[in-house]
C-alpha cells in the first residue's frame, strides 16, 4: 500500500511517500523552488517522491493531508468573535483568503492533484488527519519505541498547541491538550518578534542569542503574561499579545512591561535583547520540564517522542534528557511543519487502514533522515560541467582524504553527498564543514561564508564511537537535536576579566580544545555520526581524526542566510562561486576556489531575503 503525504499552505510545504509502512522518500518544497519555508502546494516535492518510486499519481492507494481546514477556519472565525469588535479591519481583509484557502481547501487539493492524476477516486482516497495528530505520528510511528509517551508543541493546529498522545504498537491516542489562544510556541514567537527577528523562521536565533544574557525577565514572564501550573499547564494572558485579532504578535501593554518597542531589524543587538531571549528561553525551559515529569509520574511510561516547531529547541530538549524523567527520547527531525507530510501518510496506514508497525527498539526508521534526492556521478559532472565549473574526478578514497587534508589545513569545504536531508538540519549530505579545533572558524564561517550574525553558534559533527569522550551526554543526538556541555576535561579556564565580560565580547573567547563549536556557556548542539547510515561522512571525519587526533568537524547547512539549503550540484557551486569556501565535494568531483573562472563569482550576499 501507498500513501502521499502532504503539508502544505502554512508554511515549510513538503511531500512524504511510504510504502507499505516503509519511507521511500521525502523533501521540502524550498529545495526545488529555492524561496525558503516555500507554502505553496507542493509540486515538485510530490514529483520527486513520485519518480523516486518510479510510480505515477494513479499507483498511489491514498493522499493524506496534514491538517482539517475546516476545523482550522473554524476556530479563526472563533476567534474573531470571541474578541469582537477589536481586530475587524484585519478580519475583513483576511476573509477573502481564508475562504479561498481554508473552508475551499479540499476542492483546491483537488484541482492542484488533477495535474497528476485527472481521474484519480478523491472522493474516497484523500484523507485529512488533524494537525497534532499527524505531529504525533511523525514521532512515534519512525520512533524505535513500540510504547511511548508523544508530546507535541508548536504555535497552533485547528485548536491545540500542545498535545499529549500515547502511542502502543499501530495505535496512537491523543489524551491532553491545551488549546488556541495558549501556546507555548506563540509565546516563543512573539519573543523572537519582540527581539526583531522574522516569526517562523527566527526562533532558532533567539536560542542561539540567550546563552549572551541572563535570564532577569523570566520571573516578569511568568507573573505578568501567563497563569502557569506545576503540571506546565498554562494560560495566556491575551490583554499582552495581538496576534488572536492583529498583524503583530506583541501590544503597546507588552512593550510597557518589557521596558519599550520591538527591535527593529536593522536596530542593533543589546544586552537587554540578549536578556530577553535568556528570559523566554528560560521559562520555555521550565514549562517543558514541568510538562514532562509530570507526565512521566501520571503515565509511568518509559519512552518519549517529542514533535511539533517547539521540540527544535535542542536545548530544551537536552535539559529533557538529562532530567531523566524518561529513560529514552526520540525527536523527530522534521519536526515542524514538514514532518506533517509524514504524519499525515502514517496516519492514514496505521490509523485508517489498521495496518500493523514493527518497532526495532534499537534504531528508528527515518534512514538517518537521508530522504531526498540524489544523483548519479555521472550526472554530477555533467552538471557542473554545463555550470562552468572546473573540477577533477576522483577516486572515493581520495576525495575524503582531499576533504580532510583541506579541514585540517583551515579550510571551510562544501560537502554534498548522497540523498538530501529531510528537516531543516544539515547532517552531513548538504554541509559546510571546517576545523573544531579553529578559534578563527566560528566567526569566518557566520561573516565570510554565512554572511549571517557573529553570535550564531554553529554545531559539531562527532564519530558516535566518540561522543562521551568530548561531550556530557549519554546514548546518541544522530539529528542534531540534543544539545550537551563539553566534557571539563576538554574546556579551557577562563581568566578574570574573560569571566567579567558581558554579551557579544563574550564570543571571541577561547573555551575548549574545540572552539568553533563551543558556545559561549560550554554548550553544543551535537550531531553524532553513524557509519550506518551516512558511511562517507563516517570516513570523513575519521580520516580528519586520523589526521588530527580530533573526532569533531563543525558542520553547518550549506546555504547563505535567507537561503534554502543546496539542492542540487548547480546550486552548491552557485554557492561556492557567491561565498568565500575554499573547497567543494560534489559526489566524486572536487573543486578549488583557486581553480574556478574568476567571472564566475556572484554577489551572493544579497542574493536572498534575510530570514
Amino acid at each position: 500500500m501507498r500513501v502521499l503525504g502532504i503539508s502544505a499552505f502554512y508554511h515549510d510545504s513538503a511531500a512524504t511517500l511510504i510504502e507499505d509502512g516503509r519511507i521511500v522518500a521525502a523533501a521540502q518544497e524550498e529545495r526545488f523552488t529555492r524561496k525558503k519555508h516555500d507554502a505553496r502546494f507542493p509540486t515538485s516535492a510530490i514529483t520527486f517522491c513520485l519518480e523516486r518510486a518510479g510510480i505515477d499519481l494513479s499507483q498511489v492507494d491514498f493522499v493524506a493531508f496534514y491538517d482539517k481546514p475546516f476545523l482550522k477556519f473554524e476556530r479563526l472565525l472563533e476567534t474573531y468573535v470571541a474578541f469582537a469588535p477589536r481586530g475587524f479591519e484585519s478580519f475583513r481583509m483576511a476573509m477573502p483568503l481564508w475562504l479561498r484557502e481554508k473552508l475551499f481547501q479540499k476542492d483546491l487539493l483537488r484541482r492542484e492533484f488533477k495535474t497528476f492524476a485527472p481521474d484519480f477516486d478523491w472522493q474516497n482516497r484523500l484523507l485529512f488527519a488533524e494537525h497534532h495528530q499527524s505531529h504525533a505520528a511523525s514521532a512515534f510511528f519512525p520512533s524505535p519505541f513500540d510504547e511511548a509517551l508523544v508530546l507535541t508543541m508548536d504555535g497552533v493546529g485547528e485548536w491545540a498547541t500542545t498535545s499529549v498522545a500515547i502511542g502502543r504498537g499501530n495505535t496512537l491516542e491523543v489524551v491532553k491538550e491545551i488549546h488556541f489562544p495558549h501556546s507555548l510556541g506563540l509565546l516563543y514567537s512573539a519573543f523572537t518578534y519582540y527581539t526583531g527577528f522574522k516569526v517562523n523562521s527566527g526562533e532558532y536565533k533567539v536560542m542561539g542569542l540567550a546563552p549572551y544574557g541572563t535570564p532577569r525577565y523570566a520571573d516578569l514572564i511568568r507573573e505578568k503574561l501567563m497563569d502557569l501550573k506545576d503540571d506546565g499547564s498554562f494560560r495566556l494572558d491575551q490583554s499582552y499579545f495581538n496576534y488572536c485579532t492583529g498583524l503583530t504578535m506583541t501590544n503597546r501593554r507588552f512593550d510597557e512591561v518589557f521596558g519599550g518597542p520591538p527591535r527593529r531589524a536593522d536596530e542593533p543587538l543589546t544586552q537587554r535583547h540578549m536578556d530577553l531571549a535568556a528570559s523566554v528561553q528560560a521559562v520555555t525551559e521550565d514549562i517543558v520540564l514541568r510538562i514532562t515529569r509530570s507526565l512521566a509520574r501520571e503515565t509511568g511510561i518509559k519512552s518519549l517522542c517529542l514533535a511539533g516547531g517547539v521540540a527544535l529547541n535542542c536545548v530544551a530538549n537536552g535539559k529533557v534528557l538529562r532530567d531523566k524523567s524518561f529513560e529514552r527520547i526520540w525527536v523527530q527531525p522534521a519536526a515542524g511543519d514538514a514532518g506533517g507530510s509524514l504524519g499525515a501518510a502514517l496516519c492514514a496506514y496505521h490509523l485508517f487502514q489498521n495496518k500493523p508497525r514493527q518497532a526495532s527498539n534499537t534504531t528508528d526508521t527515518m534512514v538517518g533522515s537521508y530522504l531526498g534526492p540524489d544523483f548519479a556521478q555521472s550526472d554530477i559532472e555533467a552538471r557542473l560541467t554545463k555550470a562552468g565549473a572546473r573540477f577533477k574526478v576522483l577516486r572515493e578514497s581520495e576525495t575524503i582524504a582531499s576533504g580532510a587534508q583541506d579541514l585540517a589545513n583551515g579550510k571551510a569545504l562544501g560537502w554534498f553527498q548522497g540523498r538530501m536531508e529531510f528537516g531543516p538540519r544539515a547532517l552531513g549530505a548538504r554541509s559546510i564543514l571546517g576545523d573544531a579545533r579553529s578559534p578563527a572558524m566560528q566567526k569566518t564561517l557566520n561573516l565570510k561564508v554565512k554572511y549571517r550574525e557573529s553570535f550564531r553558534p554553529f554545531a559539531p559533527a562527532v564519530l558516535a564511537e566518540d561522543v562521551s569522550d568530548w561531550f556530557e551526554i549519554e546514548g546518541e543526538s544522530p539529528y542534531m537535536l540534543m544539545v550537551a556541555d563539553v566534557v571539563k576535561r576538554r574546556r579551557r579556564a577562563m581568566t578574570d576579566p574573560e569571566t567579567a565580560l558581558f554579551g557579544i565580547d563574550k564570543l571571541n573567547v577561547t573555551r575548549s580544545e574545540i572552539p568553533a563549536v563551543t558556545h559561549v556557556d560550554y554548550s553544543a548542539r551535537i550531531q553524532t555520526v553513524h557509519k550506518d547510515t551516512n558511511p562517507r561522512f563516517h570516513a570523513l571525519i575519521s580520516s580528519f581524526k586520523a589526521m588530527t587526533g580530533c573526532p569533531v568537524v563543525v558542520n553547518t547547512s550549506f546555504n547563505v542566510r535567507g537561503e534554502p539549503i543546496v539542492g542540487t550540484p548547480e546550486d552548491a557551486f552557485r554557492c561556492f562561486m557567491g561565498t568565500e569556501i575554499e573547497s567543494l565535494a560534489v559526489g566524486d568531483c572536487y573543486l578549488r576556489k583557486e581553480d574556478q573562472d574568476p567571472a564566475l563569482k556572484q554577489d551572493y550576499k544579497s542574493g536572498f531575503e534575510l530570514d
